[in-house]
């Protein structure tokens, strides 16, 4: 059983206050992206769980988010089963793309059929917030508002497709870090300065924000040098995702993204990718997802899956997927 697991980017993200659970209250914007992990899951006879995956710098055991996420299913389903998961990487472990919020969802929604169990979407959807606050929206997917800890979910309309320029810098961020050290000043304090609720009526994309961006670029003012080479190559929107190291350029013309990731070679590794709705999603979901086993067509973005990499030459060093 073959499964894309698609990265998110946050089209703009909003500090609303910290909560008693010691998370902060926030209004995001998720958004899918064709850009994406390829996991592979084969049953077992036995009940041992094998992960194996191919980026060196991503610690491939039991302190990874897809062996807890397969350890934590079983026990739910009651099953004693086992599985091999091999994972090959796109997405880079810490870069506020959710890569290993993504596999995870994956992995819950892949064993769930090879090992029969019958979980409804809901309890999956309920496991996954027990691993991350993140993986709750790869549930849902294409673009939705993401408020309380990011996990209260509304899905939206999907946007027109729209092309992005992925920046990819060879740096992991600390979310715990760029939390704390939050300004007072970052705090969206009401519905009327709240970029996303005029979003939500206009379904204007360039006044979009992250209350994140001016802590981060206090540590890593090279993201900010990479925001503005963005916007500078015609960028509608440009931002950090989440709480970085991504740095994501938003075009409306596939020719515009394909210019601008031109202009960045050499400097940093960058992919071109398009926004990716709901329906296209689940459709390359769903038809991976075959428990016989056979390789699964998911069109051109599989076929181009290998070439599209980026460079293998500038690894990650940091924290797990």
């Amino acid at each position: 059983m073959r499964i894309p697991s698609f990265a998110k980017v946050n089209l703009g993200l909003e500090i609303l206050g910290k909560r008693p659970d010691g998370y902060h209250d926030i209004r995001t914007l998720f958004q899918w992206v064709d850009f994406f992990d390829l996991l592979e899951l084969r049953p077992l006879d036995g009940p041992e769980i094998r992960l194996r995956g191919d980026d060196p710098s991503i610690p491939w055991d039991e302190s990874n988010l897809v062996f807890k996420a397969a350890v934590l299913l079983r026990e739910a389903g009651g099953s004693r089963r086992g599985a091999e998961i091999v994972v090959a990487k796109r997405v880079p472990a810490g870069g506020g793309f959710g890569g290993g919020s993504s596999n995870a969802a994956a992995v819950l929604l892949g064993l769930n059929r090879l090992w029969e169990l019958g979980l409804e979407p809901a309890d999956l959807e309920a496991l996954g917030r027990k691993l991350g606050m993140d993986v709750p929206y790869f549930f849902t997917g294409g673009l939705c508002l993401g408020e309380e800890r990011g996990d209260r979910l509304t899905p939206l309309p999907d946007l027109p497709v729209r092309w992005l320029v992925l920046v990819l810098p060879p740096l992991t961020v600390s979310t715990r870090l760029i939390y704390e050290s939050l300004p007072p000043a970052s705090l969206t304090s009401a519905d009327k300065a709240s970029k996303i609720t005029q979003f939500l009526g206009t379904r204007e994309l360039g006044s979009l924000t992250n209350a994140l961006e001016e802590t981060i670029f206090r540590f890593f003012p090279q993201l900010n040098e990479i925001k503005r080479f963005l916007r500078d190559q015609g960028a509608v929107l440009s931002l950090v995702t989440g709480s970085g190291a991504g740095v994501f350029g938003l075009f409306e013309k596939r020719e515009e993204a394909e210019r601008c990731r031109a202009a960045l070679a050499g400097r940093w590794d960058a992919v071109t990718a398009s926004t990716l709705s709901r329906a296209q999603g689940w459709d390359a979901i769903t038809s991976g997802a075959s428990p016989s086993g056979k390789a699964a067509g998911f069109g051109p973005a599989i076929r181009g899956f290998e070439s599209s990499r980026p460079s293998s030459g500038n690894k990650r060093a940091g924290r797990a997927t």
